[in-house]
């Protein structure tokens, strides 16, 4: 009887020792005497036998590659700085295990090795202007395309690989640059040459149709004015035949009152002349 609670206790370590959990955050391989023997293991609990098997548990989660800039060069020969990380996670875990003995700092350093080569060829067959103006989606493209099978080698599954900055050294930068200030600046003045030949053509177009326009008023003013010194003279035609006196007397009123516009006129007249006629009798006699 006084074994008992050592045979209870002995039991209690066996089943906690035969016993483990898989998360549904992990993949994990089973190991008999060193030798892998499951990798599909699915998430709950499970039994080995204590001494027997052993257990690993890896992260099937998504992880993170930051690598360090690295330079390389383009195929003008010059360096770029090229900072990228990298989205991963473990796809087939016995073959992982294999490749990386289940480190994920030998994986990692790996990856960042077949990302790196990637790079390198891809910059070298590209300028620094296409790398860094009009390119960087091409070049994580081919990069996504070209290692996602050197990943799966490794039992890693690429899910993304992304370049988040490209530095130019300071001399290279500054050339680079100028040319693209020289490129904006030819650039605008195409456009302003161009903005001009249309202002002139536009232009030319508003001042011929001003002066046709101008041509037109003047003729259809001429054509009134001319009418309307018919209809006066016709008037002026009627008027006198109608009445002769009183035209005439009109007239000189007419004649007073263009003469004596301004109060500084000065007109030297005989009395007697007929200018004077109807100041000296009403009835201009």
């Amino acid at each position: 009887m006084k074994a008992l609670p050592i045979i209870i206790v002995v039991i209690i370590l066996l089943i906690f020792s035969s016993a483990y959990t898989i998360d549904e955050r992990q993949k994990g391989i089973l190991f008999q005497l060193g030798k892998i023997v499951d990798t599909e293991l699915e998430p709950g609990l499970h039994f080995k036998w204590p001494f027997l098997n052993n257990i690993r548990k890896f992260s099937s989660q998504v992880l993170t590659l930051d690598a360090q800039p690295e330079p390389f060069l383009t195929i003008e020969k010059k360096n770029v700085m090229v900072d990228f990380f990298v989205k991963w996670k473990i796809e087939d875990v016995g073959l992982y295990y294999r490749r990386t003995q289940g480190q994920e700092a030998v994986a990692q350093s790996r990856l960042s090795q077949v990302i790196k080569d990637g790079l390198r060829n891809e910059f070298a067959k590209r300028t620094i202007q296409q790398a860094i103006s009009g390119e960087r989606d091409e070049i994580m493209q081919s990069i996504n395309d070209t290692s996602r099978a050197l990943a799966s080698d490794l039992g890693i599954q690429l899910i993304d690989v992304r370049i988040s900055r490209i530095d130019l050294p300071t001399n290279v930068s500054e050339s680079v640059y100028q040319r693209m200030r020289a490129e904006r600046s030819q650039t605008a003045a195409d456009f302003r040459a161009k903005g001009k030949e249309d202002a002139q053509k536009i232009r030319a177009i508003a001042d011929r149709q001003r002066a046709v326009i101008v041509a037109e008023a003047y003729k259809g003013s001429q054509v009134l004015r001319g009418e309307g010194d018919a209809t006066a003279a016709d008037v002026y035609a009627t008027a006198y035949t109608q009445d002769k006196d009183f035209y005439s007397f009109y007239r000189s009123l007419e004649s007073y009152r263009k003469a004596f516009v301004s109060g500084g006129d000065v007109m030297l007249l005989d009395p007697d002349s007929d200018f004077f006629r109807f100041l000296g009798n009403p009835e201009g006699k």
